[in-house]
């Protein structure tokens, strides 16, 4: 990725990052490309779907989704560092509410997962027209990650039900890559 792919990727117009989930124990890796615009990811289609093949093929999997996400939320506490890892949470909310439901994370999420031991960033991506939304909470380490779950746990469970959105899943991951230069938007 960082030695072949990413070259390429920084030569086309509008891109501004990109960050790679791992999960080790499953072989499940969850490859972000971000964009300037709508527009500018449109243009990049033909050159991200050849980069796409040739990341699978190094990877010896296939590409077994693509989707696109809105960025609806980016906040950094500070720059993530070798170790960091990932846990994801997919939820499902009634799409008229995206905007509600980003202000919802931005005012009433954000400020408790800074609370969290090794908290070193949070996003949330939107998918307007189905509903379907991931939040992903950076920390500094596994160990930090996994001394925070039962604490994050209740916070999801509680910040679920107060907006009244259904958990779709949660996974794992380590931040294997971060190359984001996406603006703080909290």
């Amino acid at each position: 990725m960082r030695d072949d792919l990413m070259p390429e990727l920084e030569n086309i117009d509008g891109y501004v990052g990109i960050s790679l989930l791992v999960d080790r124990d499953s072989g499940r890796c969850i490859i972000t490309a971000a964009y300037e615009s709508e527009d500018a990811m449109h243009a990049a289609a033909d050159k991200a779907k050849q980069l796409r093949s040739q990341a699978a093929e190094r990877f010896g999997g296939d590409v077994q989704k693509i989707e696109e996400w809105e960025i609806g939320c980016l906040h950094r506490d500070h720059q993530s560092a070798d170790g960091a890892c990932v846990r994801a949470t997919w939820v499902k909310a009634d799409p008229a509410l995206a905007d509600q439901n980003i202000e919802f994370f931005k005012t009433s999420v954000l400020p408790d997962l800074e609370n969290l031991e090794g908290f070193c960033s949070a996003s949330l991506l939107i998918d307007r027209s189905t509903g379907v939304g991931v939040s992903s909470i950076t920390f500094d380490s596994r160990e930090s990650m996994e001394r925070n779950r039962e604490q994050a746990t209740a916070l999801k469970a509680a910040k679920i039900r107060e907006v009244g959105v259904e958990e779709l899943d949660e996974c794992e991951f380590e931040l294997a890559l971060a190359h984001l230069r996406v603006p703080e938007m909290a």
